[in-house]
């Protein structure tokens, strides 16, 4: 979906910062009584000693009183400060229809009404200057910030964030706080992924920035919150729930492209020779691991008696292997969705053919050299050929699901 931006001011060339560092959006809608106020306290922080080239970018999304005018005003009255009108209200769509455009190294935003101290946009806009960082937030839930406001607002933005942790796994400590940055070649391949262009804009662009491994900076900042705010906090609300609700169905379906995002911005590996990812893959992989050999020494153990020994090793073996394929598959690799399942678990099954051979092989061997065996004997024994089979299923389930381990290859072939 796209919509109408229009640009109503563009500065004289002689007077203004063409290809600037940061262009810093503010996203307005019927503000025309404080956005004066607003952009001439930046613009002056900002001409006064910030060591970047910046721009100022009023983003109008629709408004029906007089703020486009006010904002076309100051764009006369000051260099550097741009004006773009969207007919559509919305400030996801606002900023969205900016950032895309920018022309800037790192583009961000923050609230008309200034609710934090400008202090903290020289940090913010560091660690992506730099480009040690990708994306960077304020954050008003850290202990280092300072924060003033009543305790309404204070339970709702920890409770969401609270929804946010347990829903979508995040781990960003502040969604909603108006003053945010981002690098834009960064922008440019995140952006086309965020649907939402209204409040939840913010969540769900962090949440897959998280997703595809994306460096987030935090910035603790003083904030004073506008009392006069005319944000509808319960329609806020049950948007953003709704807004969470579509993206963790998007996210477990695998509609989002995260995979592919992440090979398009992947960093070569922190220890040569080790692929990308390979370390939270074994981890993960051990995980399941013991989980499948718990299982399979319970359905063992519970088969045995009713089936003999090499009966009861193939069917706990089945079964565990169907169970291992599928966790592996959403756990240790991150492949979702219902695309290829089938192969997979075919391919799957071939491993378990051959942990099948290896495992009744050492069995058929302890009953040739040890007939009378215990069945604990025989579940150690087992046990060990598993552990065994488990290094070789791994290597193997890396190439089953190599489309989406292989990102550093594909990483270094992406233009």
């Amino acid at each position: 979906m796209t919509d109408t931006a229009t640009a109503a001011h563009e500065c004289d060339p002689d007077d203004a910062v063409l290809t600037p560092v940061l262009d810093v959006v503010i996203p307005v809608y019927n503000e025309e009584r404080d956005l004066g106020v607003c952009v001439r306290r930046l613009h002056e922080f900002l001409g006064d000693g910030f060591p970047f080239s910046a721009r100022i970018t009023i983003a109008d999304n629709a408004s029906t009183d007089t703020t486009l005018a006010v904002a076309q005003g100051l764009a006369d009255e000051l260099d550097d400060v741009h004006v773009v009108h969207l007919d559509r209200k919305g400030r996801g769509r606002a900023l969205r229809a900016v950032w895309e455009a920018s022309d800037a190294q790192v583009v961000a935003y923050m609230d008309v009404d200034l609710s934090t101290d400008l202090n903290a946009l020289l940090p913010l806009v560091a660690p992506l200057v730099s480009g040690h960082s990708d994306l960077a937030i304020g954050t008003r839930l850290a202990k280092s910030s300072r924060v003033v406001r009543g305790p309404k607002r204070e339970f709702i933005s920890r409770s969401y964030n609270l929804i946010l942790k347990a829903s979508l796994q995040a781990r960003f400590s502040d969604a909603q706080c108006g003053f945010k940055a981002m690098r834009t070649d960064v922008g440019q391949l995140v952006l086309p992924l965020v649907q939402d262009g209204e409040w939840f804009f913010d969540t769900e662009l962090l949440v897959i920035a998280e997703r595809a491994g994306l460096r987030i900076h935090e910035v603790p900042v003083d904030w004073i919150d506008d009392p006069d705010s005319r944000v509808d906090i319960i329609d806020t609300a049950r948007k953003d729930l709704r807004g969470i609700w579509r993206l963790g169905r998007a996210l477990a379906t695998g509609r989002l492209p995260i995979n592919e995002l992440r090979i398009a911005i992947g960093r070569e590996p922190l220890v040569e020779g080790v692929p990308l990812g390979m370390v939270g893959q074994v981890v993960r992989f051990g995980i399941v691991g013991v989980i499948s050999t718990l299982a399979f020494m319970v359905l063992y153990l519970v088969l045995q008696p009713l089936t003999g020994a090499q009966a009861a090793n193939f069917l706990a073996l089945l079964i565990t292997a169907i169970g291992n394929t599928t966790a592996n598959r959403a756990f240790t690799f991150g492949v979702r969705g219902s695309s290829k399942a089938v192969s997979h678990q075919i391919q799957g099954l071939l491993i378990f053919v051959f942990t099948w051979f290896l495992t009744s092989g050492s069995l058929f061997a302890l009953h040739h050299w040890a007939p009378g065996a215990a069945v604990h004997l025989q579940l150690f024994v087992l046990v060990v050929a598993n552990l065994v089979a488990t290094l070789i299923r791994f290597i193997a389930l890396r190439w089953v699901f190599r489309n989406a381990v292989g990102g550093s290859r594909a990483a270094e072939n992406v233009a």
